[in-house]
């Protein structure tokens, strides 16, 4: 597996105001930002969308952010990793909602962490070993989307 870490802060990308949705564009982005995120994201076989969770949501940020496009996330899975109060839950639940209408296969499992600010000492450094409880459910959860990755991989190259 070959991982990219995509930071939205590299990809200022405007609200999205266009007048036709993005499923209509077929890919032909008016932004030059919106297009190379686009790129990046249809390069992928599949994500890990990594949310905090505010006011029991996830952030309007990472809304416009998947809303700029669509049939570049079709047919991949996500898994989402997420932190907050309750490790994020409340985020993850509604992102499977917006994946699910990507097209997307959000995979079952999720890393939650609880009360991130717990993890770190007063100097901000994280605690040694503050995220050992999390070591089972990471391989399950990258089992999960890797198995899914490689699945829809195939389907999308068997047309």
């Amino acid at each position: 597996m070959e991982a990219k870490l995509l930071d939205l802060r590299d990809y200022p990308m405007p609200f999205l105001d266009d007048p036709m949705s993005p499923a209509m564009l077929e890919g032909n982005y008016p932004d030059k930002t919106v297009k190379i995120w686009a790129e990046k994201i249809k390069e992928a076989d599949g994500y890990i969308i990594v949310a905090p969770e505010y006011n029991h949501g996830y952030s309007g940020v990472l809304k416009n952010a998947m809303d700029q496009l669509y049939s570049e996330w079709n047919n991949k899975p996500v898994g989402f990793v997420s932190y907050g109060g309750v490790g994020g839950a409340r985020s993850v639940e509604q992102l499977r909602q917006v994946a699910i209408e990507f097209q997307m296969a959000p995979i079952r499992n999720a890393i939650h962490i609880q009360a991130p600010w717990g993890l770190v000492d007063d100097r901000g450094n994280l605690k040694p070993g503050a995220f050992d409880y999390l070591k089972d459910n990471k391989d399950k959860f990258l089992s999960q989307l890797i198995w899914w990755a490689k699945a829809l991989k195939t389907a999308r190259e068997n047309g």
